[in-house]
C-alpha cells in the first residue's frame, strides 16, 4: 500500500533502554490474553499472531526499562487490555455506528473498578460477561493493593475517561465532524490514554506524586505535555491504519489537514512540529518550574525524589514509545508496512547513545557541532543538516530570539458577532460611579518609584469603558450589581497593567520572581472566607485596596462554596501573571497548547464564569462540571473571547508593551510565517470554536440532560448559562469593538519604559529598516545555552 507521507524528522533527545525482563513479558502476557479471552477466534478481534506481531511486551520494555519482572508482567497485561478494548470496541460498536449498544457496554466497566477495593461494605463487582470485564476485574485486583486512595481515584478516573471518550469518536463519526485543533488536543488527552499511561507510571517506578502538588501547575503541564507528544507521534505512525483503513476521524494530521488546507505531507509536518514543542515545554517545565514547587511547598527529600522519579519515568515512556512504533506491525513504520525500514534515519530521530536524563540533549556532539549550521534548501522542506531535528524549531532556539518592541499595525477587527446588542438600562450609572470608584481605589496615582504621572488617567478610563462591557453581559441585572460588575472588570484589568510595570523585564524590580510571587500571594488576604478571620493588612497599592473594597461588597451574599470558587477564580488569574512573567524572563514565546490553555486563566475567564454561574444559579454536580460537555462549552468560550481580544490588542501588546502572550504571535512563532498568515489561522480558530460552542449546545447538552437525569429546574439553569456564555462572547466582541483601550492614538510605552532604540515613534539608538535585531533582550536561558554549546563545540574539536 502506498505511504500517505513520508514520516518526519522526530525530536527523540533521550535514547530508548530496553527491560531485560522482555522474554518473560512476552511469555506471561500471551498466556494472559488466552485466560481472558481476547483470543478467542469467534470474537474476530485478535488471534495469536496479531499478539505476537503487535509485541505489547516489546512496547512495556522499552517505556518501562527499569521495572521489574512482576511489574512489568503487570503493566504489559494492562496495556494488552487497553489496546483489546480499542480493537474490541472498534469491532462491535464503531463500524456498526451503535451508539445504545456502546453507552450499555462501557455503563458496567466502572463497576470492575472500585477505589475501595477489599474494604469490607465494598459492592462486589457482577460477574464479568466479556474479555474486556474479565481483564480489568483482574488487573484492578492485582493493582490496586499498596496504593493510596488519592492515586486510586485519579487512576479510575482517568481509566473511565479512556473508556467513555470512546462515544466522541463514535458520535464525531457518525456526524462525518473533523474537530478543530484545540478541542482534538484536549479531547485526545481523554480518549487517547497517555494521562492513564501516567497514573501507571507512578505505579511502575513505586513513586507516587505526593498529593499536595498533585493538582499543581507543573505537575499537570508535564502531564499534559507528555500526553500530547504521545498522542500526536501515535497519530503520525497510525495515520494509513486509522485514517484510510478505518474511517477515523480522531487523528491530529487529519485535524491539520482539514483545518489548515494543507497536503498530507505538511499536515504531517505541522503535527510533529507541535510534537516537538510538546517534548520542548516538557523539557521546560521540569527544569524551570519544579525546582520553586518543591521550596513553595517544602517537599523533603523523599517526595522530591518521587517527583523526579516520575519525571523520569514519563521520559523514559516517550523514547521508548518512540521506538515500539518503529517496529510494532500496528503501525505505518519500516515493519512492512512499505517504508524504509525502522533504520530510517527521518523516523528515527537521533541516533542511540551519549547520555541521558534531563537537560542531556544538548551534549550530543552533532548536534552542538551543527549549532551556527544553516538548514540548506532542497527538495520539498528543508531537512535537518548537522542540527538534528527539533532544536530549531517550535519550542527550541527560535522561541527564545524573539525581539520585542517591534512596530507592527493593527490588525482588521474580526465580525463573527452582530455589533449592536441588549444593553443594561443602568450603564450611564455604572460609568459614572466606576470612574469615581477607581479614582477612590488609587487608579490613577503615580505607581511608587515608576516616572509619571500614574499609570492610568480618568480620561484613559473612560475610553476604557469596562461599564460597556458589563452593561452587554448582563442586560438585567441591578443598577447595584452592574457597577460592581464594572468594578470588577475595571480591577482585574488594571492589576493585569500593574503587575508588568511592577515586576515585568523593564518594571519597577525587573524580573523578580520571589517579590512577584510575594504579592500574588498576599491577595489572599484580602479575600478572607468567614468574618471572623484575621483583618486584611493595610492596602501596599491600589491593586490590594481594590480588592479588599470589592470582596467585602461580593463574597457577603454568597454562600461558601461559592466564595470558595470565586477566590479561587481569582487566585487563578492573578497566579497566571507568574507564569507570563516567567516567559519573559526566558524571552520564550510560550508553546501553542501551553499559551491557549493558560490564557484562559490570564483573560480571567475564571473569575467572568464563577460570576455568572453564581448569578445563574447554577448549584449541579460536581460531575456535571467535570464532564466532556461541560468543560467544552466553556473552554470553548473562553477561547473565543481570548481570540478576539489577541486580535484586537496585537499592536499594542507587541509594538509598546513588548508583550510576548499574543496568539497572533505564538502562530507566528510556530509556524514560522507573516503576521497575515498568523491572523489567518487565529481567526479561523477563533470561529471554529465558535461552531463547537454551538455543536454542544445543540448536539451533546440535551444528551448531557438524559445521562445524567438532570430534572426539569436544573436544565432550565443550565440552559440559561449557556445562553449567558454566548452573551457573554457577543459582549466582549462589542466591547473590543468600542473601546478606546486599543486606538493607536491611545497607545503609549508604560510608565517608566522610554521608547527603545528602533520603535517606530521613538527617538535614540538605531531606527530604520533592518535594525531591529540591535536590540535584543538577553535572556539567561538564551545565554546559558548559547555558552552551553559553544563549550561543546569546543570538546568537540
Amino acid at each position: 500500500m502506498m505511504r500517505p507521507f513520508e514520516l518526519p524528522d522526530f525530536y527523540v533527545p533521550h535514547p530508548a533502554r530496553i527491560n531485560p525482563h522482555l522474554e518473560g513479558a512476552r511469555s506471561h502476557t500471551k498466556a494472559w490474553a488466552w485466560d481472558m479471552g481476547m483470543l478467542d477466534p469467534g470474537l474476530g478481534v485478535w488471534d495469536e499472531r496479531l499478539l505476537d506481531a503487535m509485541d505489547y511486551g516489546l512496547m512495556c520494555a522499552y517505556t518501562h526499562p527499569d521495572a521489574t519482572a512482576p511489574e512489568l508482567d503487570l503493566i504489559t497485561d494492562w496495556y494488552v487490555w487497553v489496546f483489546f478494548f480499542d480493537d474490541h470496541f472498534l469491532e462491535t460498536f464503531k463500524r456498526g455506528r451503535d451508539m445504545a449498544g456502546a453507552r450499555e457496554y462501557l455503563g458496567r466497566l466502572p463497576s470492575f473498578m472500585p477505589v475501595r477495593y477489599g474494604d469490607p461494605g465494598t459492592a462486589v463487582p457482577p460477574e464479568p460477561a466479556n474479555p474486556v470485564e474479565r481483564g480489568l476485574a483482574d488487573l484492578w485486583a492485582r493493582t490496586v493493593p499498596g496504593m493510596s486512595m488519592d492515586w486510586r481515584v485519579r487512576f479510575a478516573e482517568s481509566t473511565e475517561h479512556l473508556l467513555n471518550e470512546s462515544l466522541w469518536e463514535l458520535s464525531n463519526i457518525d456526524a462525518g465532524r473533523v474537530a478543530n485543533p484545540m478541542e482534538y488536543i484536549e479531547m485526545r488527552r481523554r480518549v487517547g490514554g497517555a494521562p492513564w499511561s501516567a497514573n501507571l507510571v507512578e505505579h511502575a517506578v513505586g513513586a507516587e506524586i505526593p498529593v499536595r502538588v498533585a493538582g499543581a501547575r507543573p505537575l499537570l503541564v508535564l502531564r499534559d505535555a507528555f500526553a500530547d507528544a504521545v498522542h500526536l507521534r501515535n497519530d503520525l505512525f497510525s495515520y494509513q491504519r486509522e485514517v484510510e483503513e478505518e474511517g477515523e476521524l480522531s487523528n491530529g494530521v487529519l485535524v491539520f489537514e482539514r483545518f489548515l488546507g494543507l497536503s498530507a505531507q505538511e499536515a504531517a509536518d505541522a503535527v510533529n512540529d507541535l510534537l516537538t514543542s510538546r517534548l520542548h515545554q516538557f523539557e521546560n517545565t521540569a527544569l524551570t518550574e519544579l525546582p520553586p514547587l518543591f521550596e513553595e511547598h517544602a517537599l523533603d527529600p523523599g517526595e522530591r525524589l518521587a517527583v523526579l522519579a516520575y519525571v523520569k519515568g514519563l521520559q523514559d515512556w516517550q523514547s521508548g514509545g518512540h521506538e515500539w512504533h518503529m517496529r510494532s506491525s500496528r503501525y505505518m513504520n519500516g515493519s512492512g508496512n512499505g517504508t524504509d525500514g525502522p533504520a530510517d534515519s527521518r523516523a528515527r530521530g537521533q541516533v542511540l547513545g551519549g547520555p541521558t536524563g534531563l537537560g542531556t540533549s544538548s551534549t550530543n556532539a552533532r548536534l552542538a557541532a551543527g549549532w551556527y549550521a544553516p538548514r540548506l534548501p532542497g527538495p520539498g522542506l528543508p531537512g535537518p543538516g548537522l542540527l538534528g531535528p527539533g532544536l530549531l524549531g517550535p519550542g527550541g532556539i527560535r522561541s527564545f530570539t524573539h525581539v520585542p518592541y517591534q512596530p507592527a499595525e493593527p490588525l482588521a477587527h474580526p465580525r463573527i458577532f452582530a455589533s449592536e446588542m441588549r444593553l443594561n438600562p443602568h450603564l450611564d450609572r455604572a460609568r459614572r460611579e466606576s470612574l469615581e470608584w477607581s479614582g477612590r481605589m488609587g487608579f490613577y496615582d503615580p505607581v511608587p518609584r515608576v516616572p509619571g504621572p500614574g499609570l492610568w488617567t480618568a480620561r484613559k478610563n473612560e475610553g476604557f469603558d469596562f461599564a460597556l462591557c458589563a452593561a452587554a453581559i448582563d442586560p438585567e441585572i441591578s443598577a447595584e450589581q452592574l457597577t460592581l460588575s464594572a468594578e470588577w472588570l475595571t480591577w482585574g484589568t488594571y492589576g493585569d497593567d500593574y503587575f508588568p510595570v511592577a515586576f515585568g523585564p523593564f518594571g519597577v524590580m525587573p524580573g523578580d520572581m520571589a517579590g512577584a510571587r510575594a504579592f500574588h500571594e498576599r491577595l489572599r488576604a484580602f479575600m478572607p472566607l468567614e468574618p471572623g478571620e484575621a483583618a486584611p493588612p493595610d492596602p501596599a497599592n491600589p491593586v490590594e485596596r481594590a480588592l479588599g473594597d470589592l470582596w467585602a461588597r461580593t463574597a457577603r451574599a454568597m454562600p461558601m462554596d461559592g466564595r470558595r470558587s470565586f477566590r479561587a477564580a481569582v487566585e487563578s488569574m492573578t497566579e497566571s501573571w507568574l507564569w507570563e512573567l516567567a516567559n519573559h524572563m526566558q524571552n520564550r514565546i510560550p508553546d501553542p497548547v501551553d499559551y491557549m490553555e493558560m490564557r484562559r486563566r490570564t483573560f480571567g475567564s475564571d473569575l467572568t464564569r464563577a460570576l455568572t454561574r453564581l448569578s445563574h444559579g447554577l448549584r449541579l454536580p460536581e460531575e456535571i462540571y467535570r464532564s466532556r460537555t461541560f468543560l467544552g462549552l466553556e473552554n470553548a468560550a473562553a477561547d473565543v473571547a481570548c481570540l478576539v481580544n489577541d486580535v484586537f490588542s496585537y499592536q499594542k501588546e507587541i509594538q509598546f508593551e513588548g508583550e510576548l502572550h499574543n496568539c497572533v504571535l505564538v502562530v507566528r512563532s510556530f509556524f514560522d510565517c507573516d503576521v497575515r498568515r498568523a491572523e489567518g489561522i487565529v481567526l479561523d480558530l477563533m470561529e471554529s470554536r465558535l461552531r463547537q460552542f454551538e455543536h454542544l449546545a445543540a448536539v451533546e447538552l440535551p444528551v448531557l440532560f438524559e445521562d445524567h437525569g438532570i430534572g426539569p429546574a436544573d436544565r432550565e439553569a443550565l440552559s440559561g448559562y449557556v445562553t449567558g456564555m454566548r452573551t457573554w462572547m457577543a459582549a466582549v466582541h462589542l466591547w473590543h469593538d468600542r473601546t478606546r483601550r486599543y486606538d493607536e492614538s491611545e497607545l503609549a510605552h508604560p510608565p517608566g519604559r522610554g521608547p527603545m532604540p528602533g520603535d517606530r515613534n521613538g527617538p535614540g539608538g538605531l531606527g530604520g529598516l533592518g535594525m531591529a535585531a540591535a536590540r535584543i533582550v538577553p535572556s539567561p536561558v538564551t545565554d546559558a545555552m548559547r555558552r552551553m554549546v559553544n563549550d561543546e563545540v569546543i570538546r568537540s574539536r
